[in-house]
C-alpha cells in the first residue's frame, strides 16, 4: 500500500493532537493586540469541544496504532 498500512491512524494522530494542542494554546496564551475584526479571547465552549475532539480523535489513533 502506497505510504504504508498505517496511513490513517498517523493521520489521525496529527490532525486530532494538532486540534487540541492548538486549540489550548490559544486559551491559554491569547494575543496581546487583537487586530479589527477579531476577538480578545477565543469562545471558551468551542475551545473545549474542539479540544476534546482532538484528544478523543488522538487517543483512538494511538490505540490503533498498538494494537
Amino acid at each position: 500500500m502506497f505510504l504504508g498500512e498505517n496511513l490513517l491512524p498517523f493521520l489521525a494522530l496529527a490532525m486530532g493532537g494538532a486540534l487540541a494542542v492548538g486549540t489550548l494554546t490559544a486559551i491559554i496564551n491569547p494575543r496581546e493586540q487583537s487586530r479589527e475584526g477579531e476577538l480578545e479571547r477565543p469562545p471558551l465552549g468551542r475551545s473545549i469541544l474542539q479540544i476534546a475532539i482532538g484528544s478523543l480523535v488522538s487517543i483512538w489513533a494511538l490505540v490503533t496504532l498498538l494494537s
